[in-house]
């Protein structure tokens, strides 16, 4: 009995999230640039981009990406120079590390946390 080396779940499912620390203080706070950055995190990942919306809260910025495979998160504390970004694809052909780390170049983060899950499943 072989091993099957082209193994795929059921379900893939492959989720880049962390923090972003000493970012560009004015890009945090631009609405505008924040949701252009997540419009390009999604071809630069590979994803299918299906819609995009942002809102200002108070000096930060929440960005919310639907894409066909799942999600783009961005969330900024300007006055911190912090934000946090979460990419989550369940396409097997996207690269969510791509994304998150196009984001925290574009956000010019001195420094990050990124942390990978595995949440495909066989049921």
């Amino acid at each position: 009995m072989g091993v099957n080396l082209s193994y795929e779940p059921k379900v893939v499912g492959k989720q880049v999230y962390g923090s972003l620390y000493d970012c560009d203080e004015d890009m945090l706070k631009d609405v505008d640039k924040l949701r252009e950055i997540a419009i390009e995190a999604a071809k630069e990942g590979k994803m299918t981009l299906l819609d995009v919306k942002a809102w200002k809260i108070g000096e930060g910025v929440s960005v919310v990406a639907i894409v066909l495979e799942s999600h783009i998160t961005i969330h900024t504390w300007p006055e911190y120079k912090f934000a946090t970004v979460d990419v989550y694809s369940c396409g097997s052909h996207t690269d969510p590390r791509k994304a998150f780390e196009f984001i925290a170049i574009k956000l010019g983060a001195k420094r990050y946390t990124m942390k990978e899950a595995d949440r495909s499943s066989d049921f």
